[in-house]
């Protein structure tokens, strides 16, 4: 008599509708996310800033403790504002240059284009004007002219949210004490708050250095091969390392190919290559996991899902924006125990309520900010219970 074997466990209806659900509720967040991405782009981009220009005045109070405390905000605003005309005048005075000089190397590239038809057996190559006449260069003009006039009034929507943002700094503590009048509950709230404050503060400040490493190393080695424009392009490549994946290959590839315009021998771009090369591998595989160890713990796999998810939706901000959003929703969703199977996918260890580089956590007996905002002597909560 054949063994009976057991039957399989049964799925509860309530388990298949809260999934179903939630399945149609992902979809219906990204189907808002995608049609609405004019709004929340620019509100995505200005608390980024906001959070950064927080960490810039935590920092100004630290290792400025002459300064006022009220003087550190403007202080940092005064830093960012600097650093960003800065980096457009930089840019702007640069990228003239390297158009013009782009014109130059016109001779050259229809000595490439040839080469490259000769070697596919094409008998009649095409000339750079030719070319350009092809791809319908008017279109491609006028659409980078629409997208230069969409990104400057992008920057001025995102400097009026982060105005708002910083207005209302104060008016969100009274809004936490309304939200959770339990300390508990605030408790909870604020430690996943500076959870997601660290883990976007850590991966900046990784992201920041190691850039600035990789550009000043990229420029030392343009120098070194002749390259024009070396600081230009070791520019454009600390700004792309804060694009996962995408911006190392931006940064290896783009500089050496530039070279086979200019350079009159082949073997130098291979050198350019070579050292650019080296210089990615031993910052991407040395430098910045020593720096950044368990803190942002998050799956490989995860960070380059969320770069294809918020590249598709949000475009290139949704990239420079993908690992801190993907944080900020891994520890959102470890928060609730319906949805807590997705951070930990998410995360790398498993156990996405941490962060490894500190505890965030708030020492017993300590005044929550929202609480000296209430004005809870003994952290009382609305109804006057005392805790």
């Amino acid at each position: 008599m054949p063994p009976v074997r057991p039957a399989p466990p049964s799925v509860s209806p309530a388990v298949v509708s809260r999934t179903a659900l939630m399945i149609l509720a992902v979809v219906a967040c990204g189907a808002v996310l995608y049609w609405l991405r004019n709004i929340f782009t620019p509100l995505a981009l200005a608390l980024f800033l906001a959070v950064l220009i927080d960490g810039l005045v935590r920092l100004i109070r630290k290792h400025w403790a002459w300064l006022p405390k009220k003087a550190a905000l403007p202080t940092a605003l005064t830093i960012a504002l600097l650093g960003f005309i800065a980096a457009v005048l930089f840019i702007a005075d640069n990228a003239t240059a390297f158009a013009l000089q782009l014109v130059d190397y016109t001779p050259k590239l229809n000595q490439l284009i040839a080469q490259g038809a000769a070697m596919v057996g094409m008998e009649v190559p095409l000339t750079v004007s030719q070319l350009f006449q092809q791809l319908n260069v008017t279109a491609f003009v006028r659409n980078l002219a629409g997208g230069l006039q969409g990104f400057a009034s992008d920057s001025v929507f995102v400097l009026i949210y982060l105005g708002f943002l910083l207005a209302s700094r104060r008016g969100w503590e009274r809004k936490i004490v309304g939200l959770f009048p339990e300390r508990e509950e605030r408790q909870e709230a604020v430690e996943a708050f500076l959870r997601i404050r660290d883990g976007v503060e850590q991966y900046l400040w990784v992201q920041t250095i190691t850039g600035m490493m990789i550009g000043l190393g990229s420029w030392i080695a343009m120098s070194v091969a002749g390259l024009s424009n070396a600081a230009f392009w070791a520019f454009l490549i600390f700004i792309a390392s804060y694009i996962p994946i995408i911006g190392g290959i931006v940064g290896i590839l783009l500089p050496p190919a530039f070279g086979l315009v200019e350079f009159d021998s082949y073997w130098r771009a291979l050198a350019l290559l070579a050292g650019l090369q080296a210089i990615q591998f031993v910052v991407g595989n040395i430098v910045q996991p020593r720096m950044q160890g368990r803190s942002l713990n998050m799956d490989p796999v995860a960070v380059l899902l969320s770069l294809a998810f918020w590249g598709a939706l949000w475009g290139l901000p949704g990239m420079f924006l993908s690992t801190p959003l993907t944080v900020m929703a891994m520890v959102i969703l470890a928060q609730f125990n319906g949805t807590r199977w997705i951070a930990v996918l998410l995360s790398e260890d498993g156990e996405p309520e941490k962060l490894r580089h500190r505890d965030s956590r708030i020492a017993p007996g300590e005044k929550l900010p929202a609480d000296r905002e209430a004005g809870e002597p003994g952290a009382k909560t609305r109804t006057g219970a005392s805790k």
